[in-house]
């Protein structure tokens, strides 16, 4: 789906622009240094809703938010627009997509236009936004005095109600595949996941996330939880060991992943009875049955 300004829609699969936490390489780089064009490659635009927006974590000052633990730099969603203050140097507009209400402002850009003030690099008119109906905005979350905004780069009015509900549905499937991990599809095989060297029968020779039924068991037994319980999971599931399992600081090592983090997940994996404590609380072991 097109929403103009040069983003579209693509599969969520390490794919950019909307797709869900994608990278936004190629045209923005320019003519910039190569040390430019790789803190671009870094950019993502995330879809979300405005709750998530005002519900972001700031791991410290100036350091980049955080939604659902994963870093954003740009952010899109769509909302209401509730009021409009136009100022001298700045619109601002208060947005609300039923989930809550957030501030938008756009600086005038008189050089590009001092006679209509044309706001945004390509953005339509200000006349053309007006009270009561819906907008799509692209920009950064910025907060100043622990009151928070959106730094507008693009705007642009709703013209498909359509557009509405389908960016909230992909707001949901973002937020879903960074809480709960990528959807199985049918045969046990995550999205996105590689068929392996057998192709369309990868799944049977050892191909993907799984070496035949025992790699769809697995996927099926870890589906209910987040991304990083299913790391460890599979690292016990394929890591050597002894009968006495793995202790914590080794799947640390192991998946790269912080020494809390891994515990998180190993309550979670505890909780639901997929793994259990052998020597000691930090040394686990696969629940087969």
């Amino acid at each position: 789906m097109d929403y103009g300004g040069g983003y579209s829609t693509t599969s969520y699969g390490a794919q950019g622009g909307m797709g869900g936490g994608g990278f936004m390489g190629g045209s923005q780089g320019g003519s910039q240094p190569s040390g430019g064009r790789a803190a671009l490659s870094k950019e993502t635009l995330r879809p979300c809703t405005i709750k998530q927006v005002l519900d972001a974590t700031e791991p410290f000052p100036n350091a980049d938010f955080k939604i659902d633990d994963v870093g954003v730099q740009q952010l899109s969603f769509v909302g209401q627009i509730r009021n409009i203050s136009t100022q001298a140097t700045n619109i601002t507009y208060k947005l609300d997509d039923g989930t809550g209400t957030v501030e938008v402002k756009q600086w005038v850009d008189v050089e590009a236009n001092p006679a209509l003030g044309l706001i945004g690099r390509d953005a339509k008119a200000p006349s053309q936004l007006k009270v009561g109906e819906w907008a799509r905005v692209w920009g950064r979350l910025k907060a100043l005095n622990d009151r928070r905004h959106v730094g507008a780069h693009f705007m642009r009015p709703v013209t498909d109600k359509m557009e509405i509900t389908f960016h909230l549905l992909e707001a949901t499937y973002v937020h879903l595949y960074f809480t709960k991990g990528p959807l199985l599809e049918p045969g046990g095989e995550k999205e996105g996941a590689a068929a392996g060297a057998g192709g369309m029968n990868g799944q049977m020779d050892g191909g993907g996330y799984g070496n035949g039924d025992a790699g769809m068991r697995a996927d099926m037994r870890t589906q209910h939880v987040g991304v990083n319980a299913r790391r460890v999971y599979q690292c016990l599931r394929e890591m050597p060991q002894s009968n006495e399992g793995l202790h914590v600081q080794n799947i640390a090592a192991s998946i790269k992943m912080p020494v809390t983090d891994v515990m998180k997940a190993g309550d979670e994996l505890l909780a639901d009875s997929l793994i259990y404590t052998t020597v000691d609380d930090s040394t686990w072991a696969l629940l087969d049955f």
